[in-house]
């Protein structure tokens, strides 16, 4: 006899590993959320209401799951009406309204579309999991953006506690789009050499 099998006090052979009356082919114990004789079926999302909440930029996302999302066209949407209101921006509005607009029905159609996807996946009907809401950049470790985020510091301080004027920036602020492009640049040749 191996060190597997032990002889029970009726005098047959069991196997270790298996609980008392269980044969080698009996089928598992029944899931213990399982109801019994009927199928569970997964939350569904209304694409209806998705749409409806959408009204308000960002919920529709946020209901049916992609709280990132929702939480960016909410930004998005609230920055454009911000800079509409400026005084900064007159003359931008040709611009800046029919963006508005767009990204607002972008807004209900994209929570629709999600809301749909999510369904066809809770059915198994799509080939593919429900895809995961994206990834915000990480703030861990960035040299460029420390070293931003100084720059910045110093000429506030500067202008605030010294009198040092900021008029200038008006005039150089595209020099930082360069900056950065130029850096996006180095990391897309860093990473594919």
């Amino acid at each position: 006899m191996n060190g597997a099998q032990y002889d029970n006090p009726q005098g047959t052979q069991q196997d270790a590993g298996m609980s008392p009356g269980a044969t080698p082919h009996s089928p598992p114990p029944p899931h213990p959320y399982a109801q019994s004789g009927r199928r569970v079926e997964k939350p569904r999302k209304s694409p209806a209401l998705a749409t409806i909440l959408s009204f308000m930029p960002g919920l529709g996302q946020v209901y049916v799951g992609y709280y990132k999302q929702g939480f960016i066209n909410i930004m998005v949407i609230a920055s454009v009406i911000a800079l509409l209101n400026s005084s900064d921006f007159r003359g931008m509005e040709p611009f800046f309204g029919p963006f508005l607009a767009f990204f607002w029905i972008f807004n209900m159609i994209d929570a629709n579309r999600r809301a749909h996807h999510f369904n066809r996946v809770a059915e198994g009907l799509g080939g593919e999991d429900v895809p995961e809401d994206f990834k915000l950049p990480g703030v861990g470790g960035s040299m460029f953006g420390g070293v931003v985020l100084i720059v910045v510091g110093v000429l506030f301080i500067l202008d605030l506690n010294f009198g040092v004027s900021l008029a200038w920036i008006k005039d150089w602020w595209p020099l930082l789009l360069i900056v950065f492009g130029v850096r996006l640049v180095y990391q897309a040749r860093r990473q594919a050499g």
